[in-house]
């Protein structure tokens, strides 16, 4: 439900029973989601929303939802409207702190593929959530031409839509280029025009993780200013990437400039591979204020999942520790 005031949020929360999920409708960063568990913490988001304006207009609207349990996945596609390309899928990890606690952010890391879908249900998805969607919009005299995103949750009922972008995600979209093996801007600037003219996306078979480097503070008010030490021993590790989201260079030295700093991406050719080369390379960067989630993928190694384009199976137990 969209609601506009502190009395409408809280009836539609009411109707929807806790736990209850409260999104700035606008712009926020990336921080605008909050989920209150009880009646004490949807009186904390009342005011944080709606009194004390945290997210000054982005607040404006504000969008209350059913909290929806199970694995959340991120589909995302191009459209040149009428065709889509879909991307492979990946896993984001939103909360702050290891075991998925403390606040939503934009993204602590992720990885790829997701090793969650099964071949059936990334059809399904592709037919039921995408393809409708922009046929939909197509119906309506005005065609989708970008990068469509579908945030979802693996629910017991099967996937549901948690939200939809029009953007690539961060820091999925880290982990999708790095095993991308096509050329993007070509397809890019021919979606644009209308056509894509090829037929599919190609990745490659590693798995991809990156872990995202913050400032301690983040998501609200994180430290800027540090220098940041050992990006080149970091980047000469065997299939390393860095990509900078939250820097700047003050004369001649690398600073911290921002909430989410810097994405340590791999490949491998298995998650734990990748996530070992991330970690290692994340652990050559150093600057006084740096937080990280140590847990990126943990959950899927522990039930032995192995992402695999046409499907899950599972791994054989560690030979040791």
């Amino acid at each position: 439900e969209i609601v506009h005031d502190r009395a409408e949020a809280a009836a539609a929360a009411a109707r929807f029973g806790f736990p209850v999920v409260l999104k700035a409708d606008g712009l926020a960063a990336g921080k605008g989601v909050i989920l209150a568990a009880d009646a004490r913490e949807l009186e904390a988001a009342l005011v944080s929303l709606f009194d004390d304006r945290r997210f000054a207009a982005a607040a404006d609207r504000v969008v209350v939802e059913q909290f929806l349990e199970g694995d959340e996945v991120s589909f995302i596609a191009i459209s040149d409207g009428e065709r889509i390309l879909p991307f492979a899928t990946a896993r984001d990890h939103k909360r702050l702190l290891d075991g998925d606690r403390g606040p939503n952010t934009g993204g602590m890391g992720a990885f790829s593929p997701s090793g969650l879908l099964s071949a059936d249900e990334a059809t399904r998805v592709l037919e039921d959530v995408m393809h409708r969607t922009i046929r939909g919009i197509a119906s309506e005299g005005r065609p989708f031409v970008g990068v469509l995103y579908a945030g979802l949750m693996l629910t017991q009922d099967g996937p549901k839509v948690l939200e939809f972008n029009a953007r690539f995600g961060d820091p999925e979209a880290q982990a999708l280029f790095l095993r991308l093996e096509d050329d993007l801007l070509p397809i890019l600037a021919a979606g644009a025009a209308g056509n894509f003219g090829v037929a599919r996306l190609h990745f490659r078979k590693e798995d991809a993780a990156v872990i995202v480097l913050a400032s301690e503070g983040y998501p609200e008010k994180p430290l800027k200013g540090e220098p940041i030490l050992g990006l080149d021993r970091a980047a000469a590790l065997p299939n390393v990437e860095i990509f900078h989201s939250g820097t700047a260079l003050v004369d001649g030295v690398v600073v911290a400039a921002g909430g989410r700093v810097l994405t340590v991406g791999a490949t491998g050719s298995t998650l734990a591979e990748a996530l070992k080369s991330a970690y290692a390379a994340a652990y050559e960067i150093k600057w006084p204020a740096k937080i990280l989630r140590k847990d990126i993928g943990r959950r899927a190694l522990e039930q032995g999942i192995v992402s695999g384009e046409s499907g899950v199976f599972r791994l054989p137990p560690p030979a040791d520790s």
